[in-house]
């Protein structure tokens, strides 16, 4: 049997009615991402024009590709990819692997006070700005610093952590996990909450101790949850961290330090070159966008998670 036409229509207004509050709830965030998100989008064009800041944008020289054949005929493009990928990728590793590992070592703490003093410590640095813990690192990776004045005292040579080329990526791994891992460990925290109890009950009565029940009750069940965050971190593998890497590299990395957000605020800012740095921001955009396509299809297909 269907509802008459009336009926519907009534039945509409009355769910509007009642959804409105919510919707006015929504209007201030729509109306951020369309103020700062979608229309800047009209400055796209500006990667297939030889734009000039005297001219308006549209009346500029439309010089169609030329400035993505200029960027991937740059020498130094190639090793700006890879630095990219490299830094990223480890980061999405160690983001995974270390957070799952302390919620983890969290779940077996039996004192509540030490569980959640240590808790809240480790959620600190998330909620600091790259600004001011590069202050920090800066003087703390010093030559003369108090990393490696310890290790002067174990007998090892000093590491130029934020200077030396070779070392330079894997100290941005270890310090972006440091400042966020606590953040993250929170997603993994709430999963082990919500394993079934009999689960353990089961593996103690069969004698698994505390050890193999985190290794075949505990970690078991919250893979499905490791398995999705990783799935959509993968959207974010040509977005290394720009706040990080920009207040601590310096010309000395470059070969290993310089990702593709500072590679566009160098060629962009510094250089003038907008075209060019608006056609490297727009290539490094339509990757991630099917990156994150396929990050999505991936955690509905493997993972059941599906955001419509």
């Amino acid at each position: 049997m269907t509802r008459s036409p009336k009926k519907a229509k009534r039945s509409l207004a009355v769910r509007f009615k009642s959804e409105l509050p919510f919707h006015l709830m929504l209007l201030p965030g729509f109306l951020m991402v369309l103020i700062f998100k979608y229309i800047p989008m009209v400055g796209l064009s500006i990667a297939f024009q030889d734009y000039m800041p005297v001219f308006g944008m549209f009346d500029q020289e439309w010089v169609g590709f030329e400035n993505f054949a200029y960027v991937f005929s740059m020498p130094t493009f190639p090793r700006v990819i890879y630095n990219t990928l490299f830094i990223a990728i480890m980061k999405i590793i160690a983001g995974i692997v270390v957070p799952v590992v302390f919620a983890l070592m969290l779940n077996e703490m039996n004192n509540m006070v030490y569980k959640r003093s240590l808790q809240t410590i480790v959620y600190l640095p998330h909620f600091i700005s790259w600004v001011a813990l590069a202050g920090i690192f800066l003087d703390v990776l010093s030559m003369d610093g108090i990393v490696n004045t310890l290790l002067g005292h174990l007998g090892i040579n000093p590491i130029y952590f934020l200077g030396d080329e070779k070392v330079f990526p894997y100290t941005m791994v270890v310090t972006d996990v440091w400042k966020t891992f606590g953040w993250n460990t929170i997603v993994y925290l709430a999963a082990i909450t919500g394993v079934d109890p009999s689960l353990y009950e089961a593996a103690y009565l069969d004698g698994a101790g505390r050890y193999r029940q985190t290794i075949h009750v505990t970690l078991p069940t919250i893979m499905p949850i490791v398995m999705l965050m990783t799935i959509l971190s993968i959207g974010n593998v040509l977005r290394a961290g720009f706040d990080q890497i920009f207040n601590l590299y310096s010309p000395l990395v470059y070969s290993t330090g310089d990702i593709i957000d500072t590679f566009v605020y160098r060629l962009g800012i510094l250089g003038a070159q907008f075209g060019p740095a608006t056609a490297v921001g727009l290539f490094q955009s339509i990757v991630s966008f099917v990156l994150i396509t396929l990050g999505y299809w991936a955690a509905d297909k493997f993972a059941g998670y599906r955001v419509f």
